[in-house]
């Protein structure tokens, strides 16, 4: 798994917005943002591929019927909030790669 950051990040007073890639491979990718952020405050992942991971949740105990449920990989921020995990969605192999773009406060 590599991570590369775009070597122009944008800045707007006391916020930055940094973009990159990914190239996934792993069940998680770690894209680790604390040499530039103190704090980010918002972020998307944006998988290459548009592979569609199924939800199967055929194990309804209330009679319901069976429905499939379909994601992409998914992002989510650490509790100091300067680094965003991606993760697969369901029991998929692999993280796709994929592109990021990560608005926070300068460090």
């Amino acid at each position: 798994m590599t991570v590369t950051i775009d070597p122009r990040p944008t800045y707007f007073g006391d916020r930055m917005v940094v973009t990159g890639t990914y190239t996934g491979g792993a069940a998680t990718e770690t894209i680790d943002l604390t040499s530039f952020f103190s704090r980010i405050d918002a972020f998307v992942v944006n998988p290459n591929a548009s592979v569609i991971q199924e939800v199967d949740s055929a194990d309804a105990t209330d009679g319901a019927a069976e429905h499939i449920t379909n994601l992409l990989d998914v992002g989510s921020l650490d509790t100091a909030r300067t680094t965003i995990t991606v993760r697969q969605a369901s029991d998929q192999d692999n993280v796709q790669p994929g592109s990021f773009l990560a608005i926070g406060r300068r460090s």
